[in-house]
């Protein structure tokens, strides 16, 4: 059972071990792939849910996932209290078993087929996706008819903010949630701002459409198809033989893009 662990960990940290550990003793047949994110980026977590969920996967496939920066509840919290854990089931198959915090489930909120509330409580340990959730997801991903409780209101989960930078990969290339559009004439020239750094960028239809040392704006290798056949593309800011994130001063995810081909 393919098992992605999406979270903030820090990569290579001891937390990840931890988790997997104990995911693997209630899941024996876990197969773990780890992913992480910046800190409180729930943003770029639900990116990365949404690009592993709403593709082809293998059967039985499960995303757990944990971003809890815990920012529903300005005030003191009582014995570690964070966002609820939630479950998604999507037309691929592919189960979401994760903390419901910002932008987690903003990507895949009009697509899931089921959206409920996990019936495990939301407090009870400083490091609950590894003391409290584990157990909870293997109850769901093991079909217990009791794992599941409430539905969640489709409502209450944000829309994608956009404009945005929605995660960062290995590269520095800046994925975005500005959606591919043919508006932009393709070899055009436009100013994208990112806080207080502007630069040029070739509005291309491909990222390597352009020179060494270039930069382009251009649909990324991010996106899927949902069951009628609508294609979703993401832009990209992509320096050819660098890092567009160093050329912007290494914004954050969430940081907001301004573009303007005039």
């Amino acid at each position: 059972m393919l098992v992605h662990i999406i979270a903030d960990y820090g990569q290579g940290d001891l937390a990840f071990a931890e988790v997997v550990q104990r995911i693997k003793f209630y899941l024996p047949d876990a197969e773990p792939v780890l992913t992480p994110v910046p800190a409180f980026a729930t943003l770029a977590a639900g990116f990365c849910i949404a690009q592993l969920g709403l593709n082809d996967a293998p059967q039985g496939s499960i995303i757990y996932h944990n971003v809890a920066p815990r920012t529903d509840d300005e005030q003191a919290r009582l014995s570690n209290a964070g966002e609820g854990l939630a479950f998604a089931r999507l037309p691929t198959g592919v189960r979401i078993i994760g903390v419901n915090a910002g932008h987690a489930f903003s990507f895949v909120r009009d697509a899931a087929e089921e959206l409920r509330w996990a019936a495990v409580a939301d407090k009870g340990s400083q490091f609950r996706s590894r003391d409290l959730f584990p157990q909870a997801a293997s109850a769901i991903a093991l079909g217990q008819p009791d794992a599941l409780a409430a539905k969640i209101d489709p409502s209450q989960i944000p829309n994608v903010p956009q404009n945005c930078v929605a995660y960062i990969d290995g590269y520095g290339n800046l994925k975005t949630t500005i959606r591919s559009t043919s508006k932009i004439a393709d070899g055009s020239t436009v100013r994208v701002r990112i806080a207080d750094v502007e630069q040029k960028a070739i509005a291309s239809s491909g990222s390597f459409a352009v020179e060494p040392n270039q930069l382009a704006f251009a649909p990324g290798s991010s996106g899927w198809t949902n069951n009628q056949g609508d294609e979703t593309c993401w832009m990209e800011l992509f320096l050819r033989s660098g890092s567009a994130w160093e050329l912007f001063n290494r914004p954050p995810v969430g940081a907001t893009i301004e573009i303007n081909d005039n």
